[in-house]
């Protein structure tokens, strides 16, 4: 059905900025949170809509997080975001912007801010069962759900789960759709988890961003590339590691990715790759072997790496090529 149609059929959205407001019907339940210990912030969230991803969560460091849903304005997102980042407080920021929105009846929107500081709020045209529940920094919130039980489950599996704020947003997804979660089943996911302070570089501010966009259990997937993502985090803090000549710490880094990581021969490759040439040829070679083994254009990825400049392209990094190949038993 066209944006326009639609919005005029459910009598709610209205024209902002010149602009119409999108109104997709993204009823879901989501989890907006402020880790205590680490100050760092996130959202998760998940639908029965494809793609959720994309208009329900949104989070910046130092900042805070907004989940914004049931017949979303993803303006809420950039906009609670603008208003915390100048200096108001989550339910302030939030009061604000239902103020002006006379779609608001058909909102959900939850924010916390960097003290941890919630609002929330659900209109009163929001699809039952609809609800929220909130805590010490954090809120829970749901529509168009199954039963009337998610928003307390998955408040009580968030507060009650141990490990950081990304294990235990998941758990509070993981609690909602226990007790049956949305109505119509289950589609997209997505979580985001950013940095107690900002850098000024987003891009290094995000530690945990993903979505799944379309999958037939989409929290299974979701906890699948969270624990992926834990792994690559260990690669990087490896590679960090091995900049400072910190070979201990590199080598416990890259073992606890490839340990996460399973089969994952990406993973495991450019661990060896970097001991190796950091001159641990023989650490690095029993893993080349296991990588060649199961996929043999690892050799041939190996052996582009000289031009590419990874290598030396002399004679000590071609002795240091030669040396890993014939080591692994390969050519």
């Amino acid at each position: 059905m066209h944006e326009r149609a639609f919005c005029s059929r459910v009598g709610e959205c209205v024209r902002q900025e010149k602009s119409k407001r999108l109104c997709s019907p993204m009823h879901t339940f989501s989890i907006v949170a402020r880790d205590p210990k680490t100050g760092e912030i996130g959202v998760a969230v998940q639908s029965h809509w494809f793609s959720v991803g994309v208009s329900v969560p949104w989070a910046e460091a130092g900042v805070g997080a907004v989940a914004t849903q049931s017949f979303v304005d993803p303006s809420y997102g950039p906009k609670g975001l603008d208003l915390m980042r100048s200096g108001k407080s989550a339910p302030e920021s939030l009061k604000e912007l239902i103020a002006a929105d006379s779609g608001e009846a058909v909102r959900q929107v939850a924010m916390v801010d960097a003290e941890g500081r919630v609002g929330v709020h659900t209109g009163k045209r929001c699809i039952e069962c609809a609800g929220h529940q909130t805590g010490d920094g954090y809120s829970v919130q749901a529509n168009l759900m199954l039963n009337d039980r998610v928003p307390a489950a998955m408040a009580e599996a968030f507060e009650e789960a141990q490990g950081d704020l990304a294990e235990r947003m998941m758990m509070a997804l993981e609690a909602a759709q226990e007790v049956g979660g949305d109505i119509r089943g289950k589609q997209s996911a997505a979580m985001i988890v950013v940095k107690a302070k900002s850098s000024g570089k987003p891009w290094v501010d995000r530690v945990v961003d993903l979505r799944v966009e379309d999958h037939p259990e989409p929290l299974k997937e979701l906890r699948r590339l969270l624990k992926l993502a834990r792994a690559y985090n260990h690669m990087n803090a490896g590679d960090a590691a091995m900049e400072k000549n910190d070979v201990a710490r590199a080598v416990d880094e890259y073992s606890a990715a490839m340990k996460l990581a399973g089969d994952n021969l990406e993973i495991a490759f450019w661990s060896a790759f970097t001991m190796a040439v950091k001159g641990k040829v023989d650490e690095a070679v029993p893993i080349f072997r296991k990588v060649f083994a199961k996929d043999k254009n690892w050799v041939e990825v190996l052996k582009r790496l000289p031009r590419a400049g990874l290598i030396p392209d002399n004679d000590l990094g071609r002795a240091l090529l030669l040396r890993i190949l014939k080591m692994s038993g390969v050519s």
